[in-house]
């Protein structure tokens, strides 16, 4: 089967669903399957509009057998406003092309026109970052081969229905390419019962999920890490791992921890609305050993996001015994089971500030969830999550 993935941005550059494309990719190929990844060369992720954020040269080149085509982006002055006045134009599909936070590429448009190497399928992610999702469209209507998509819908708080996440989500712009999909992959009951809503029928909804393999995140040296960045062997460390923002709750934690007995160490890239505090340990980005120890090395994980439409990182902290605390917004409690790995609670700083101080007041709470959260990580490999994709996609491809 010759495959185009078709993605925003792709290691190295961090980020879920660019991690999740790219093993994703690799699986495939090591199946026997022809990959091409059609991406941008933004590395960070204000590089879509930002001229100073860093960004990876433009090309083409085989990366453990898949073939990776990165387009240059486009980025002027003023960008974002600009495309937010474009954007007021009434058609969904021109509104596609100016979302306010697109990678604008011009050569990624030009390819989609172009492109006539052998193909059967097309998928493509993510929301809300609508030119890659156009030109893979564009790409496939034009090649009349099917169209895969993995949106990663994010529906921010789930006790306010009508919250802005879930709105800027569900902008036209984005059901309209959702409704041109032969099949749409998503990740939680959650997720597949927005588009449910949204009226997308179930017969183009598969339910996948992802996985965790403990070998890439467990095994650190929680002593030494402790040691590096100045914990005491009893402090409660409270660990967070994301693109440091208001909208992953970074803000809101820092604000819900102050004043308790815990130590906060806060991983990733920090993003422009990041707010941090005194005595907060601040680490940047991870290596893939950095980020065992860091997993290792901290008591809880907390991730108190309103744009997770799963949360990879929370199994990857379950598969080391550690538990999680996350809001009741997106995927997160289809990962979560409440007072079973880790507690979800409602989108409040006031009742983050009491998840937290329940669970650093008590360790054999901690113990029993971080117990449950390690089977579940042990039952949770990729293998038939990366399956699913293979068979629905090999079943679009000769249907019946």
């Amino acid at each position: 089967m010759h495959l185009v993935h078709v993605v925003q941005r792709y290691p190295p550059a961090h980020g879920g669903s660019e991690a999740y494309f790219a093993r994703l990719s690799r699986w495939l190929v090591a199946r026997g399957h022809h990959v091409h990844v059609a991406t941008t060369t933004a590395r960070d992720l204000t590089a879509f509009w930002d001229r100073r954020a860093a960004t990876v040269p433009a090309g083409i080149a085989v990366e453990d057998g898949v073939t990776v085509e990165r387009h240059p982006i486009w980025r002027v002055p003023l960008q974002r406003w600009l495309l937010r006045a474009l954007s007021l134009v009434p058609i969904p599909a021109w509104q596609g092309w100016v979302v306010s936070c697109n990678p604008l590429s011009w050569s990624l448009r030009r390819w989609a026109l172009t492109e006539d190497g052998p193909l059967d399928v097309v998928h493509a992610t993510a929301f809300p970052y609508a030119w890659p999702l156009r030109s893979a469209l564009l790409l496939a209507r034009r090649r009349k081969v099917p169209f895969a998509l993995t949106p990663f819908l994010h529906l921010g708080d789930l006790d306010d229905p009508a919250n802005r996440v879930r709105r800027s989500f569900t902008k036209p712009a984005f059901l309209a390419i959702a409704g041109q999909a032969d099949v749409i992959f998503v990740q939680t009951p959650q997720e597949r019962d927005a588009f449910r809503a949204l009226g997308v029928a179930d017969e183009r909804l598969v339910l996948q999920g992802l996985g965790v393999d403990a070998a890439e995140c467990t095994g650190g040296d929680r002593a030494g890490w402790r040691a590096r960045h100045g914990f005491a062997p009893n402090d409660v460390v409270v660990g967070h791992l994301a693109n440091l923002s208001a909208e992953k709750g970074s803000n809101d934690l820092v604000q819900a921890a102050d004043g308790l007995p815990v130590k906060l160490a806060l991983a990733g890239p920090a993003m422009p609305n990041f707010r941090t505090a005194v005595g907060v340990r601040v680490l940047g980005e991870l290596s893939h050993s950095e980020k065992r120890d860091f997993f290792a090395g901290i008591d809880l994980f907390a991730l108190p996001s309103v744009v997770d439409s799963f949360g990879l990182v929370l199994l990857e902290a379950m598969a080391n015994g550690v538990p999680c605390v996350g809001y009741n917004a997106g995927g997160i409690p289809g990962v979560i089971a409440d007072g079973v790995e880790g507690l979800v609670v409602p989108c409040r700083v006031a009742a983050l500030r009491e998840a937290l101080r329940r669970l650093a007041s008590d360790a054999n709470f901690r113990r029993r969830l971080g117990d449950a959260g390690r089977a579940k990580a042990a039952a949770s490999g990729w293998d038939d999550k990366l399956r699913i994709v293979e068979d629905t996609l090999i079943a679009l491809k000769s249907p019946p």
